[in-house]
């Protein structure tokens, strides 16, 4: 800490001024009471008073930390404080000069006491205050271009917005409005910005304001209350931000303003679900995630990490992302001090059958959860034996073996687009699926589930993070139809489900997830155009560029509350079993022949001879 330099020089210079004022208020006081020819009789003492009184008020500044405050913060509570000292400081000169006789008697003095009182205790916050109104006019009066910015919320997160912008010379925001519901508010002045509303006419607002940008300023409000002023926003051509709300802040003093993030993205509030009995089911045990540097295998071993496990076993092809996981929980155990978890970072790949077996034979997990895949449609496509020999004999080969060690139960991540696929990808999934319940059948050491849900934003193959790069790069941004519709969640509730359903699984279950109404990817990249702070269309452009080979304009889910079995969580369902191929092992061996085949076209035909539901398109 000792070699932290610290710039001391502006309290010296206040204390300079400090000193300087209080010498000329004293001397001057004197000289009006006196008239020129008492004060030279009486200079001595009125020197020495002086000079005490200078004395006297930086040591007590000093003493009550005034030179401490940052003048370019400084508030009314700095100023008051300032201020009560001052006057503090003037009633002791007031003492002093009642109890020496060679000073003005007390009542002939007291009016220019008054004065000369107002006088100081005006001149030392002034000085202070000054600094931060040049501060305030220099970035008012710069020539940098501003964005012209509303602010919702006409309280307190809004008055930190608002003062932010006037002293940060490097702040972008010209403040033009604050909105508020408040009628109590609206029509008047806050912080000198005019105050209009009510909030659901903020398009209005907007308009006529000719705003840029909105910031939505209120940490109190619900996560469903700001996705419906972010709705209200949807269709302004404005960036929107906000400051975090309460439940999201890192300290008391947390003043960021961030950008709109995907859960906002997604316009409902997010799924929570309950975790203290998976943290149960899992702690002290060995857990296996297949897929472990994937988008999802990296989120499900954050979340089974902080069950304290025994054992956890990453598996993964890909050697950079399992790494960059690998080294994320080594940190963290580093930095909590966890010792009682034994990370075992692994590479190869599900369909090495040998492979497998040697990891689960050695390790013996309890619980294996299965998210290995190849999940990018149009690559599958053009490359249909690879999603065979990873999503369904990798899946093949992770079942049967589970089954021999005896493992508690395995957990498939599926799709919406097992649903009566209609590309290479779904029906490589609908086909793991039935693995999975072909096995639930056979099995009487280990419980099968599948868990089936939409697209999940952020991930690796998901449409946001393409989105982005288009937009980085100035666009197009392209879209498939304009009118193609999709499930979303985020990657945390996606494995956060993944989790639940593992605690549910009795035998053969395909968990479904109500993710609630699908979200247009034309809105979604509209907002995510607007997020950046530019217009859909002026700025962007958004390029229709036709369904790709095996896309639908939606996705199923099959969810029907009023058939389906429902479970101790309202937000999950399981779907009703279908008879079981008893030919698996049959189909397994047919399935492989498509690595013999060189014709994309005659390996779909040869997997839509093993799925019935698959049905094959070309889609140009």
């Amino acid at each position: 800490m000792n070699d932290i330099k610290k710039n001391r020089g502006p309290r010296y210079l206040y204390a300079l001024a400090d000193i300087v004022i209080s010498l000329a208020t004293s001397i001057l006081s004197f000289l009006s009471f006196y008239g020129y020819q008492g004060f030279a009789d009486n200079i001595v003492p009125i020197l020495i008073y002086a000079a005490s009184a200078a004395t006297l008020t930086v040591v007590v500044f000093f003493i009550f930390r005034v030179y401490r405050i940052l003048t370019r913060d400084i508030g009314l509570f700095d100023c008051l404080r300032i201020f009560f000292l001052s006057l503090f400081l003037q009633l002791v000169g007031l003492v002093v000069i009642v109890f020496v006789p060679q000073l003005p008697n007390f009542g002939d003095y007291v009016f220019t006491w008054l004065l000369s009182t107002a006088v100081v205790c005006f001149m030392h916050p002034s000085i202070r205050v000054l600094v931060r109104v040049t501060n305030i006019a220099h970035i008012l009066t710069s020539k940098k271009q501003k964005v012209r910015t509303i602010v919702l919320g006409a309280g307190a997160t809004g008055k930190v917005v608002i003062d932010e912008s006037r002293r940060n010379k490097d702040n972008h925001n010209q403040i033009v409005a604050v909105v508020d519901d408040d009628p109590n508010k609206i029509g008047g002045l806050f912080a000198n910005v005019p105050v209009k509303g009510p909030i659901s006419d903020i398009a209005k607002i907007i308009d006529y304001t000719q705003a840029e940008e909105v910031i939505i300023a209120m940490s109190k409000i619900s996560k469903e209350r700001l996705h419906e002023i972010i709705s209200l926003l949807n269709p302004c051509n404005v960036r929107v931000r906000r400051m975090p709300l309460i439940s999201e802040m890192q300290g008391p003093n947390d003043k960021r303003v961030i950008d709109v993030d995907l859960d906002d993205l997604l316009s409902r509030d997010p799924i929570i679900l309950d975790n203290t009995k998976i943290n149960d089911m899992l702690h002290g045990n060995t857990v296996m995630v297949t897929g472990a540097g994937g988008s999802i295998g990296s989120e499900l071993t954050r979340q089974i990490f902080n069950t304290h496990p025994k054992t956890l076993v990453l598996f993964d092809i890909y050697e950079n992302s399992t790494y960059d996981i690998q080294m994320e929980l080594v940190r963290r155990m580093r930095e909590e001090h966890i010792t009682d978890i034994n990370l075992v970072t692994l590479i190869g790949s599900t369909y090495n059958d040998v492979r497998v077996e040697q990891i689960i034979k050695k390790y013996r997990p309890d619980y294996i959860y299965h998210a290995a895949a190849y999940k990018h449609v149009p690559l599958m496509e053009d490359s249909p034996q690879e999603a065979i020999r990873t999503n369904v004999i990798g899946t093949y080969n992770v079942a049967r073996l589970a089954d021999k060690y005896g493992v508690k139960k395995m957990v498939l991540v599926s799709t919406d687009k097992a649903v009566r696929p209609t590309n290479v990808m779904g029906a490589t999934k609908r086909f793991a699926e039935t693995i999975i319940q072909y096995y639930s059948e056979k099995s009487k050491n280990t419980k099968y589930a599948a868990v089936r849900f939409g697209n999940v934003l952020g991930s690796n193959g998901s449409v946001v993070p393409l989105f982005k790069k288009q937009i980085e790069l100035g666009g197009p941004v392209t879209i498939t139809d304009k009118n193609i519709i999709r499930y979303f969640m985020t990657i945390p509730e996606a494995v956060s489900l993944i989790l639940q359903c593992g605690l549910f699984a009795e035998g053969g279950e395909i968990f479904i997830l109500d993710m609630g109404k699908p979200v247009k990817i034309m809105d979604l990249a509209e907002k995510l155009i607007r997020q950046a702070g530019m217009v859909p269309g002026v700025d962007i452009e958004i390029v229709e560029t036709g369904l790709r080979p095996g896309e639908k304009l939606y996705e199923e889910l099959l969810l029907d509350t009023s058939t389906q079995e429902k479970t101790s969580n309202k937000r999950i369902f399981i779907e009703k079993k279908e008879a079981i191929n008893t030919n698996l092992e049959t189909d397994i061996v047919s399935a492989s022949k498509a690595f013999d085949l060189e014709e994309t076209k005659d390996i779909k035909v040869l997997l839509s001879s093993l799925i019935k539901t698959y049905k094959i398109t070309e889609n140009k």
